[in-house]
This record gives structure tokens, sequence and C-alpha cells, in this order.
């Protein structure tokens, strides 16, 4: 009995055709000119940092390296309510701007746009001796609370 030779050995699966990879992420929309390729700004990154966590998306202690002082405690009270999650489509960052007060500080602030208000978070980031940027503080501006009327 003769056997036809086979174009592939048998001792390995099948070459996988798919193109959909599981280790891809989804391309982002660049923020304030940012290509895909340059390396995103520390306020980028810290923005969008403290959004995970402030719409429960990520665990406060996610921030715990990246914070310095008594930012970790702010945030953590800020983030006991959750005050970005919303229902439906995640929050997202519309606009962000920052100063520079001196050399390794920056003041920032982000317009946030969560379902359909638009949220003020701002926060100061200070480069540490191992250059690394650490969030010193945070703030989140609140909604004003509906007094009764009629008082």
């Amino acid at each position: 009995m003769s056997r036809t030779p086979q174009s592939r050995p048998h001792h390995r699966p099948p070459t996988r055709h798919d193109t959909r990879r599981p280790g891809t992420a989804p391309t982002r929309t660049p923020v304030r000119g940012r290509t895909a390729t340059a390396h995103p700004r520390p306020t980028d990154l810290f923005a969008d940092r403290l959004l995970a966590v402030l719409s429960g998306q990520r665990p406060v202690h996610w921030m715990l390296r990246h914070t310095a002082g008594p930012a970790y405690d702010d945030l953590v009270r800020l983030a006991e309510r959750t005050p970005l999650r919303t229902r439906g489509s995640r929050p997202t960052v519309r606009d962000l701007g920052w100063f520079v007060p001196r050399d390794g500080a920056l003041e920032v602030f982000a317009r946030i746009a969560a379902g359909e208000h638009l949220r003020a978070l701002a926060f100061r980031l200070e480069q540490a001796h191992d250059l690394r940027w650490r969030c010193t503080a945070v703030e989140l501006a609140t909604p004003p609370t509906r007094r009764p009327t009629g008082l």
C-alpha cells in the first residue's frame, strides 16, 4: 500500500488564518494631535487612569504607586461614590489642559463627558527624583445639590 506525500507534517496543528488576533487592542483616537506612535504625555495617561478609577472600571489600589502624599486618600474618598459611573457608554476625556507652575510640576484640568453630563476633573502631577510622574492632588467637581423648593 502506498501513501501520497502530504504538504505539511501531521504533528502540528494547522496554521491559523483568522485575522482577528486576540492580543490586539482596538485603536484609539489621538488626543490633541497625538499620533499612535508617539509616547503619550503624562497628562493624558493620568487623566485616563483617574477616569478608570472614578468610573469604577479599575480598583483604587491600582493607582497606589502612581500617587504621592495625600492624593491617594483623596482618591479613595472620591472613588467610594464612583462619581463618573454611567449607564451605557463609558465616560471619556473631552478636553485636557495644563499649567506649568514650575519645572517638574503640572496642574491639569480635564472635562469629562459622563453620560449626558460634563464634569470637571483637576489633578496635580509632580516629577520625582526617579523621573516618574506621580499624582499629588486630585479634585472632582461635584454637581450642585438640589434644595427643596418652597423653603
